[in-house]
């Protein structure tokens, strides 16, 4: 497959002011120099720019500017060459079409990426970031994706890696010479190296959370009784009338969702039905729905007319969808009726496992107190280890390391064979390997004879 010439539209289909075509594979620059009218392209430079025209035959089809990429240099590690055409739909699959004529195939999803991937050039953590990358919708997400399509992520691993290469060896070494009962590995000095990678494993887990919400936005469900001012509070966080607002109890009957930006962070607010027991079969089902966003959600937002606030019935509705790492905010609302309020008369033990922000959403007093909490609580998440994991293939395969990392300090602890510690220690870095896309026995087994001689 790698040795076909591929080509594909890199840009979005559609009219516009320009469109670029990516062609890649050994026989790239033959084959659009074929096709253009223009300097010799098989003769010039690479990195290089040049003026012509695509024809075939004696029909023009497009005036246009190609760059030239030989490889080794290249994205693709192979030949490359990227048509810039201008962006007619008619124009691009007129190009497209002669390419294929002329010996090129239609390149298949993520594929220029995968040969990359394939040829060296970046590691299966750096593709993935490479599609993060272009999905960003915010600063942090695109942040994050940047680091990691750079190798920020991938150095670390291949901190650890070689780490854990060294641990094996001298484990592996020790099985080669176990009928003289050699041992070549300090257990005290295994224990300490297997905690100091534990000690940066666990941060990299523990970012996962914060990473997977800047990543895929946080999910903040507003929740309350009917006509407690929730489609109100969605509008005016959002500026818009987005949601119908209505004295009429029980007008949102299904969740409407909306994103908005807060400093930097992508927070994905659902505005849902009313909580109350209802014989309407459409509500109760819009209930249900509301229900079932609250449990998925990491931030509540609670409302509650401070006309019929009754503490306990928020209680009782919270104690339906609480949940250890849900960070709930009770908003009394309506406050511009009841300028009197007090925060001191709320209960003790409502204080003491909520944060209450009161609310006017028409007049928006604390609106901005009640976005700035949402986004602190997210960057508290944030730990203090500059790498953040944000792909739940990566957490896995961290944890799968962490047990096997676990299982070895056991086994050292309490005298286990170093036969299977090492089966241990394999499957670490397995599992470190997947992120990359790098495992391979032959890998340990180069390691080992590269550093002892042992080759007698």
């Amino acid at each position: 497959m790698t040795e076909d010439t591929i080509c594909a539209l890199a840009t979005p289909q559609g009219t516009g002011a320009l469109g670029i075509i990516r062609v890649s594979g050994k026989d790239s620059v033959s084959i659009v120099n074929s096709v253009f009218n223009g300097k010799d392209l098989t003769k010039v430079s690479s990195h290089t720019v040049h003026y012509g025209f695509i024809k075939n035959g004696e029909e023009t089809i497009d005036e246009v500017m190609v760059s030239v990429f030989l490889a080794p240099k290249t994205f693709t590690a192979e030949n490359l060459v990227e048509i810039s055409c201008h962006g007619s739909y008619y124009i691009e699959q007129q190009i497209l079409s002669l390419l294929l004529k002329k010996g090129c195939r239609l390149a298949l999803a993520g594929e220029f990426t995968k040969r990359a991937f394939l040829h060296g050039r970046i590691d299966l953590s750096q593709a993935e970031a490479i599609a993060d990358l272009i999905a960003a919708e915010n600063k942090a997400s695109h942040d994050v994706a940047l680091s990691q399509m750079r190798g920020g992520f991938s150095s670390l691993l291949k901190k650890l890696r070689i780490e854990l290469l060294d641990l094996a060896s001298l484990l592996e070494l020790e099985l080669d010479f176990s009928e003289e009962n050699v041992e070549f590995a300090d257990r005290d000095q295994l224990l300490t190296l297997i905690n100091q990678i534990m000690d940066t494993i666990n941060p990299l887990i523990d970012s996962f959370s914060y990473g997977n919400a800047i990543k895929n936005g946080v999910p903040v469900a507003i929740l309350g009784k009917p006509n407690a001012g929730k489609s109100t509070l969605l509008n005016a966080l959002l500026q818009e009338d987005r949601a119908i607002v209505s004295e009429i109890a029980g007008t949102t009957r299904d969740t409407i969702e909306e994103s908005l930006v807060i400093n930097g962070i992508q927070f994905r607010f659902i505005d849902t039905a009313g909580l109350r027991e209802t014989e309407d079969t459409i509500e109760a089902i819009g209930v249900a729905k509301a229900l079932e966003k609250a449990k998925e959600a990491t931030i509540i937002l609670y409302l509650a007319d401070v006309d019929t606030l009754n503490w306990k019935e928020v209680g009782d509705d919270l104690d339906k969808f609480r949940r250890e790492n849900m960070h709930i905010i009770i908003c009394p609302t309506k406050l511009d009726k009841h300028p009197d309020f007090n925060l001191t008369d709320i209960p003790k033990e409502i204080q003491n496992q909520y944060t209450v922000i009161p609310l006017s959403a028409k007049t928006n007093p604390n609106l901005a107190d009640l976005k700035e909490n949402m986004y602190s609580y997210i960057e508290q998440q944030k730990t203090s280890n500059q790498t953040i994991v944000n792909n739940a293939r990566h957490l896995d395969a961290l944890l799968k390391a962490k047990e096997s990392l676990l299982l070895c300090n056991e086994g050292l602890q309490t005298g286990l064979s170093s036969e299977l510690i090492s089966i241990d220690l394999r499957r670490a870095l397995e599992a470190l390997g997947e992120i990359v896309g790098q495992v391979s026995n032959d890998e340990l087994l180069g390691n080992i004879f590269g550093k002892f001689c042992i080759g007698k």
